[in-house]
């Protein structure tokens, strides 16, 4: 009975036509087409300019003229879908110190990260006055706990302006040289939507900024940016090689877009990109020149992103009840705080909704859950809008009952059960808040469609870990982060795979693999729905396809 209806499948899927040439034909015993059926089959898959035009057996493959590959029991699945993410922070980060702790870097005290920025000092021979940045320190790790601060940083050089930042993205470090240059002293007011961080008992900066206090700093610091375009290129194959056909660069900015098209201008972008303007600052006053859901190139800018709140591990997100250990000079009732208005949030919601044009809010805290649903509510938006929830780190039960009404998507960065699930536990959430963090089967019980990513380079875009992460939700220390929020490996590849081709309009396109889609595919090592999910992360990537294109290959 089985045999027969895969029978009947696969003459659906070829639509009964009988395909003669191709340009390329897949073969596989393990293909996973995230249809509906949750066993791998044994395909081949007809691809010609660029689109998947015939599925069919292994048999009838050998009829078609073309070029002809046979992965034999490595799987073939669609290409992976970055539900959010940096790209051109990614290639940014390929520029500068790498200064995180294990497994992404090697850093584990601040006398190692004050090390490793003058050996990349010595090692760029970068001369004095030139900035020194560094990416992806994280206090949370660091053996002393605390922010490096300007004193820090004074011992690694004092003819360098230095700025690093963390791993979260919303906080960083300068030195003194560098607070001169940014114009920061005792008398600095602390922005709206951020803070400077200051001596106990004083008003003089430490050297550590949270949220938009660091961004004066920060945009001085890009001079260090030399090979843009180079590293672009960087980006892409990293993208690649983890088998990502299409990537996100979320809270773009004009200079962004440019380069990104600057970039595949000239043949460095070989997978699709979808760019989210930050919306909150202006964008409104030249909308009209945006062209909003249609690629040029390789480059689509998607819709626009707001940025609601900050970071849990950094202990800026927006939370209804407070943090279990607040952080530096804080209060016991310390919440976090917004970085902008509900005011702001709705009237942004509100303008973009009817210009039909997506959004994508940044909301990691409960409270900043708060701010999106009420604003989505208030704008009784009426149309397709897919508004999505960016990493919903801790939306309660009654809030996903509200977003399945008002058909917001969440998109959970799940890989904080690894990364960071200790530290929540034992410092940011405490243990009742920390179990239910990126809660995945809540949403799946409730057939709410929903996403999850890396939001690279925060972490690497790393899908193989994210796979296991979301389906083993297991912390640094081997501790399971919340047991009832396990879902299957299924389940997981749908909210890496065709879920997040849906969150960004393109589930017609890619997603799936089906006739008449675009040919985005991965080939991996072993087939992951035959694994036990401890066993993920032993699955490679072998080869990624991009419009048909081989983009990477394991052998090369």
């Amino acid at each position: 009975m089985r045999y027969f209806f895969i029978l009947l499948f696969l003459s659906s899927c070829s639509y009964d036509v009988k395909i003669n040439e191709a340009d390329l034909i897949l073969t596989s015993n393990k293909v996973i087409l995230m249809t509906g059926d949750h066993e791998a089959q044994p395909l081949s898959i007809a691809i010609k300019n660029e689109n998947i035009i015939w599925i069919g057996s292994h048999e009838d493959a050998k009829d078609i003229k073309g070029k002809q590959i046979d992965y034999g029991d490595h799987a073939i699945l669609p290409g992976f879908v970055d539900a959010h993410g940096h790209a051109s922070y990614l290639a940014f980060a390929s520029q500068v110190a790498n200064i995180a702790s294990p497994p992404v870097g090697k850093i584990n005290t601040i006398e190692e990260l004050q090390t490793a920025l003058k050996r990349f000092i010595k090692d760029s021979n970068l001369q004095a006055g030139e900035w020194v940045m560094g990416l992806g320190y994280d206090d949370s790790l660091l053996k002393e706990r605390r922010h490096p601060t300007k004193d820090d940083l004074d011992a690694v050089s004092t003819e360098h302006p230095i700025y690093l930042i963390h791993v979260s993205a919303h906080l960083g470090a300068a030195n003194s040289l560098g607070l001169s240059l940014a114009g920061i002293n005792s008398k600095t007011p602390n922005p709206p939507g951020g803070k400077i961080r200051r001596y106990k008992n004083s008003t003089e900066p430490n050297g550590v900024f949270e949220e938009t206090a660091a961004y004066p700093v920060q945009q001085l610091a890009m001079s260090a940016y030399k090979d843009p375009i180079g590293s672009v290129k960087k980006a892409m194959d990293i993208y690649a090689m983890h088998g990502i056909t299409t990537a996100q660069d979320g809270a773009s900015s004009p200079e962004t877009i440019a380069l990104m098209k600057a970039a595949d201008l000239q043949g460095m972008i070989n997978l699709d990109i979808i760019s989210y303007p930050i919306g909150q600052n202006g964008l409104d006053e030249n909308i009209n020149s945006i062209n909003f859901g249609k690629y040029e190139g390789r480059v689509k800018i998607g819709g626009i992103k707001l940025i609601l709140d900050g970071s849990p591990q950094g202990k800026t997100a927006y939370l209804t009840e407070p943090y279990y250990k607040p952080p530096h000079s804080e209060s016991e009732s310390y919440k976090g705080y917004p970085l902008i208005p509900q005011s702001e949030v709705s009237k942004w919601v509100k303008k973009y909704a009817e210009l039909n044009i997506p959004i994508m809010a940044h909301a990691n805290g409960d409270a900043a859950a708060d701010m999106l649903i009420k604003a989505v509510n208030d704008a009784e938006i009426t149309s397709d809008h897919r508004t999505i929830m960016i990493h919903a780190q801790t939306v309660r039960e009654d809030q996903l009952d509200q977003m399945e009404e008002l058909k917001i998507i969440p998109s959970y960065f799940s890989t904080h059960t690894f990364y960071w699930g200790d530290w929540h536990r034992d410092s940011v959430f405490g243990e009742e808040r920390a179990m239910r963090i990126s809660p995945t089967k809540s949403t799946l019980n409730r057939k709410m469609p929903f996403t999850v990513h890396n939001d690279a380079p925060v972490v690497p875009p790393d899908m193989i870990r994210l796979l296991w992460s979301t389906t083993n939700r297991e912390t640094r220390s081997g501790k399971v982060l919340g047991e009832e929020q396990k879902i299957s490996t299924y389940a997981a590849l749908e909210a890496m795979t065709i879920n997040a081709a849906y969150q960004h309009f393109e589930d017609d396109i890619k997603g799936s693999i089906q006739v008449g889609k675009l040919a985005d595919l991965v080939v991996l090592s072993e087939d992951p729905l035959s694994l036990e999910v401890d066993d993920l992360l032993k699955l490679r990537v072998v080869a990624t396809y991009s419009h048909g294109e081989e983009i990477f290959n394991t052998k090369k």
